[in-house]
């Protein structure tokens, strides 16, 4: 039996607990959302501010080097890399995971110019297959995207797969994928393997270079609490970066962008993934949240991680056995992110009520409950009201009133 007590008594055995206090949490909210958007560090409203009033404000065009703007895109990227087990010079900022995916897998074909299938997992994020098949509609005409069950991926890879395209963890149910087990397959048959880190990047620790990856994508308004909309990052490893040609060859990539010359030609290294010019106010927010990500390691967040989506799945079947929820998140530790997904038939009124009463989860259609347990700012504390507030609905039947019927535009 778990009990209130022993969740305040593991808080404050936290090592991470001091980090709570350097986020602005709504008083009286139990945020469970940092997988869709991660909480406002403390820091960053003071320096954006600095960067508004002075870098902006006072030294207007002068802080492209003063304050070193030109540099953000692969300043901020070197950080991240940090937190991916990357090398320097292999993660840049830029863009949105989409458009950087895109990006990437049009890279990533020009390379295999005799395979013709886009290897993917059915039930991904939508928008990772849309860009495959915009893609392939109008710059890549003859590939096909291929969909299949995930325990369908390792059979399914062979000499026609030009790339294996794949969520690191799952968005809907929080499975995870043995990222060095799954690559090592694809390159057993020529593929190469493009992982979108969007719900890995802050949360789970990775090691991108020992697991030999080729490709990866991530946004930074997630577990990077980089702020809405939030500037993504690509990474591509050192080995290709020779053969390195992007389909969106804008200025920030040119070998001399501030020469202004007629044609194009590409910089070394990772920067021909730059295009137009960096978002200068977005990155400064989201060197913050990495900054703040760096000041401990990722071992130290996966152990708080793991207890804390440890204790919410024993809490929904200690306290919720008999209401219709269904726990869709897998139990092994090496096959889970860092969320606990429920399924149940009225999961969108449940998701409405719950935040009316303060405690905020999302809902992904067409009937999951999801809770991301950001460690940095998620007590053990916040996880038993959660579910306390959950079961109280389910025996009050109050999430069943008109107002939390009503859809709404963003879920």
């Amino acid at each position: 039996m778990i009990t209130l007590q022993q969740c305040v008594a593991m808080d404050e055995r936290d090592p991470l607990g001091a980090f709570r206090g350097r986020f602005s949490l709504p008083e009286g909210v139990v945020y469970l959302d940092g997988n869709s958007l991660g909480a406002l560090p403390a820091a960053t409203v003071a320096h954006l501010q600095q960067v508004i009033a002075q870098q902006w404000g006072e030294r207007l065009i002068r802080s492209w080097n003063e304050a070193g703007w030109i540099d953000l895109p692969v300043r901020v990227g070197d950080k991240i890399g940090q937190l991916v087990g990357a090398r320097p010079g292999e993660t840049v900022v830029a863009d949105s995971t989409s458009i950087n995916l895109f990006k990437l897998l049009a890279c990533a074909l020009r390379l295999q110019p005799q395979r013709r299938v886009i290897l993917a997992e059915a039930g991904e994020f939508p928008t990772d297959h849309y860009m495959a098949q915009g893609l392939s509609a109008w710059l890549a005409a003859g590939y096909e995207l291929q969909r299949v069950p995930a325990a369908q991926l390792a059979s399914s890879l062979d000499q026609r797969v030009a790339v294996l395209m794949l969520s690191h963890v799952n968005y809907r149910s929080g499975a995870m994928h043995d990222m060095a087990a799954v690559t090592a397959q694809a390159h057993a048959v020529g593929a190469l393997v493009l992982w979108d880190l969007a719900h890995s990047a802050g949360a789970v620790p990775l090691q991108l270079v020992d697991c030999d990856v080729d490709f990866a994508v991530g946004c930074g308004y997630k577990y990077l609490n980089g702020g809405p909309g939030a500037p993504a990052f690509a990474y591509v490893a050192e080995r290709l970066q020779p053969d390195l040609q992007s389909p969106l060859s804008g200025w920030f990539g040119h070998v001399r962008p501030f020469a202004f010359e007629p044609d194009y030609a590409a910089a070394p290294g990772i920067r021909p993934l730059l295009c137009g010019t960096p978002a200068v106010l977005s990155m400064s927010a989201l060197e913050v949240g990495v900054d703040l990500m760096l000041e401990t390691t990722m071992s130290v967040v996966r152990e708080k991680s793991l207890a804390l989506t440890d204790i919410l799945r024993a809490l929904v079947v200690q306290e919720l056995e008999g209401h219709g929820f269904e726990i869709i998140t897998p139990q092994a530790h090496a096959q889970r992110g860092s969320q606990i997904s429920l399924r149940h038939p009225h999961a969108w009124p449940l998701s409405q009520a719950l935040i009316a009463r303060g405690v905020i989860g999302d809902f992904r259609a067409p009937d999951v409950l999801r809770f991301g347990l950001a460690p940095l700012y998620v007590s053990f504390r916040d996880v038993w009201q959660a579910v306390a507030r959950l079961r109280e609905l389910m025996r009050s039947g109050d999430w069943n009133r008109p107002e939390f019927l009503q859809t709404a535009a963003v879920t």
